[in-house]
């Protein structure tokens, strides 16, 4: 049975409860072509709040009954918002809205997400993007590297193309500051973001020998990532070098990266036992106390452990 314009208005209130906001979505698209306006309405019409769950309802309702042009209405409407509250509010579900435009793979989508992202990095319509995998985006998501709120999306954004985004990962990765002794944190960030995607990529040796020179790198994530990447695509000589560099930052390196560098040694103890077990003995012959707070010796018997017993169970 069709729903009378009351009854649809009823359900976009119910939108705002947390027991039937969902079950008032599927009603509404059950209703058809007929719920779009008032839900259009609700959505360009309503004021920004801190309470942004139902108006997200809202959007997904409007993306499942197909109402692209209303999403690419709201998206592209100037909002003044001064509370900083509502702002958050507002963006969560503009992010809402870019995401599920990502289920249109067209041309005036891509150009909309395209011409908001120059004036605005927010995660939604980043992930969008690149959902598009197209070229022209990758400088996009390189500054968004910069950005706190839209990083991991930008990451995951770059990553996802692959081959597409190397050329520009690279040549952001070899990109300091002026001078090295005074380097931003926004561009020291960005490089380290650009250095961890390339160890999750896959480099050729080529381009490899063009990043071992950041085995030495001031920075312990850059330094981390660039023996990464030697272990998997360079030279024996360079390899060497890399479990070198692996073991040597352990000290300075954060939780994360510890993980890391272990996970790194476990996967290539082919390459890395020798100098592992020389480490064990040479810090073994210290003080007991002193071996118990060794945080490189307790990761290098983690790594031998681990290593020799999964060659034991082959």
């Amino acid at each position: 049975m069709s729903k009378s314009s009351a009854e649809i208005l009823k359900l976009i209130d119910c939108l705002s409860s947390l027991r039937e906001g969902e079950r008032a979505v599927d009603l509404l698209v059950a209703c058809g072509e007929r719920a779009i306006a008032p839900l259009r309405e609700y959505l360009m019409e309503g004021k920004p709040t801190h309470i942004y769950q139902p108006r997200q309802r809202t959007v997904n309702a409007l993306a499942q009954l197909g109402a692209k042009e209303v999403l690419i209405e709201y998206l592209c409407k100037v909002k003044e918002i001064s509370d900083p509250v509502f702002q958050f509010g507002e963006e969560a579900v503009e992010n809402t809205a870019a995401r599920a435009l990502a289920g249109w793979q067209t041309d005036d989508v891509f150009e909309v997400l395209l011409r908001i992202a120059n004036t605005r990095t927010l995660p939604g319509v980043i992930e969008a993007l690149g959902s598009f995998r197209r070229q022209e985006t990758v400088p996009l998501f390189i500054a968004a590297l910069m950005d706190d709120v839209s990083r991991t999306t930008a990451e995951n954004a770059l990553k996802s193309m692959g081959g597409l985004a190397k050329p520009a990962l690279i040549e952001t990765a070899c990109t300091a500051g002026p001078s090295d002794d005074c380097e931003s944190p926004s561009i020291l960030l960005r490089r380290r973001c650009a250095m961890r995607i390339l160890a999750d990529l896959t480099v050729t040796v080529k381009e490899s020998s063009r990043l071992k020179e950041f085995l030495n790198d001031n920075d312990p994530e850059i330094s981390i990532s660039a023996a990464r990447i030697a272990l998997e695509n360079a030279n024996s000589e360079d390899k060497c070098a890399a479990i070198e560099t692996l073991i040597g930052k352990i000290t300075d390196a954060n939780w994360y990266n510890k993980m890391e560098i272990e996970n790194g040694l476990v996967k290539h103890y082919d390459v890395a036992e020798r100098d592992i077990k020389g480490q064990i003995e040479q810090r073994r012959m210290q003080p007991d106390k002193k071996q118990d707070s060794d945080s490189v010796l307790q990761i290098l018997l983690n790594v031998r452990r681990r290593a020799e017993g999964e060659l034991i169970d082959e």
